[in-house]
């Protein structure tokens, strides 16, 4: 059982570094394929779009199947779904498999998940799942700034059969290290087969919970994720182009930039996590507010010394408020808190695909300079959102003075 966590930490770097690298190797896809920057930043929202609709599809239809075979055939489309990518004669087959390869990646990071914790000792699970999703932050932090160097350096095709590598070694990895049946140890000792299959089908069944999205405190908590996080998905989708035409970065500087913006991510996901315990509505409209003003000084001082300050501040501030919205989902839906989060998930998806689009409408109409005040505007809104839930809070939980 001990290599199970690697194994699984190898497909994570791999499958999330898919998602995150395009921001850093637009310009290339572009110019290869002779489309727009907007019909490239499209290919971000058909990404999204995927894994909107395949997480809670795909999850219900494989509910209840053993978790190592499954999780073998849902790399294996990742695999074919990057590797299509690299070898895309065009936009168009392009774009159908980022579709394909999303949708099959939320319901791979839930199955992997379940496998981690079956594997982990006694008490430890939570800590586990910790260690995955680093898996997840090590793609910001260097999947994607190595990514676009190798798009730099070789071609965007480089890129993603860099990920294909990647993730067929860690199949070969899960292949290897996995135990065929450690899935079976999420549900406890001495339970037969058939039960362990009627109790994932029953876990399987949470659309009969669906009540519980009814609530207007998880409407509201849900919602905040899908506007909030609009404009700082729009400045990350098109950050390439805003480095390279506006800030007048080189292409070779990109990749460093993401390295930066990562390490931003990292820390600020961490000290969020730690406020959002202390004070979680306070802490995200502080942040959300700071983000605000992020934005506006990328507009006034694009192409300044300043940028480098910018882009780490933009990836801390704008990965802290993460870990507070998720602990809100939490706390407002708590008799159905997975539902709800697979929820939140699909929220924050929308929110990356309404980002690449409004962000293809505004370069298209007034410029691409532009994005920072239209990020700057759509954050405003999620502050607007995260006050009705601080006043709803205020309202019926007394403060203690």
């Amino acid at each position: 059982m001990k290599g199970t966590l690697p194994a699984l930490m190898v497909c994570v770097f791999g499958v999330t570094t898919g998602e995150f690298v395009l921001a850093g190797i637009l310009p290339g896809v572009a110019a290869d394929l002779d489309v727009s920057i907007p019909a490239a930043g499209l290919l971000v929202t058909a990404y999204a779009l995927g894994m909107i609709v395949g997480g809670p599809l795909l999850t219900a239809i494989t509910a209840g199947r053993p978790r190592k075979p499954l999780v073998l055939a849902l790399l294996l489309v990742a695999i074919a779904g990057n590797l299509i990518s690299a070898l895309a004669p065009g936009y168009g087959v392009l774009f159908a498999a980022r579709i394909v390869t999303a949708l099959v990646t939320a319901t791979f990071f839930a199955n992997a998940i379940v496998i981690a914790i079956s594997a982990a000792p006694a008490g430890r699970q939570a800590s586990t799942v910790a260690k995955l999703a680093f898996g997840m932050n090590l793609a910001m932090i260097l999947g994607a700034p190595l990514g676009t160097w190798i798009g730099d350096a070789f071609g965007w095709r480089a890129t993603f059969l860099a990920i294909t590598l990647t993730c067929t070694a860690g199949l070969l990895l899960v292949a290897r290290l996995v135990p065929a049946e450690s899935w079976i140890s999420a549900v406890g000792p001495g339970v037969s087969r058939a039960e362990i299959y009627d109790s994932m089908r029953a876990r399987g069944s949470a659309l009969a919970e669906l009540r519980v999205l009814r609530g207007r405190e998880v409407q509201l908590a849900i919602g905040i994720t899908a506007v909030a996080n609009v404009g700082l998905l729009m400045v990350f989708t098109y950050l390439a182009p805003l480095l390279t035409d506006v800030g007048s970065f080189t292409a070779e500087a990109v990749a460093p930039m993401l390295l930066v913006y990562g390490l931003g991510a990292t820390v600020g996901n961490l000290a969020g996590g730690w406020l959002a315990d202390r004070a979680l509505l306070a802490t995200q409209l502080g942040a959300l507010t700071l983000l605000v003003a992020l934005f506006l000084a990328w507009w006034l001082s694009s192409g300044t010394t300043l940028t480098a300050v910018l882009v780490f501040a933009t990836g801390a501030v704008g990965f802290s408020v993460i870990p507070g919205m998720q602990a809100r989902v939490m706390t407002t839906a708590a008799q159905a808190p997975t539902l709800a989060i697979a929820v939140n998930a699909s929220a924050y998806q929308v929110a990356a695909a309404f980002a690449g689009w409004l962000g293809g409408r505004v370069i298209a109409g007034p410029g691409l300079r532009t994005i920072y005040l239209a990020a700057a505007l759509t954050t405003v809104l999620g502050i607007g959102l995260s006050t009705v839930a601080w006043l709803r809070e205020r309202s019926v939980v007394p403060v203690n003075s």
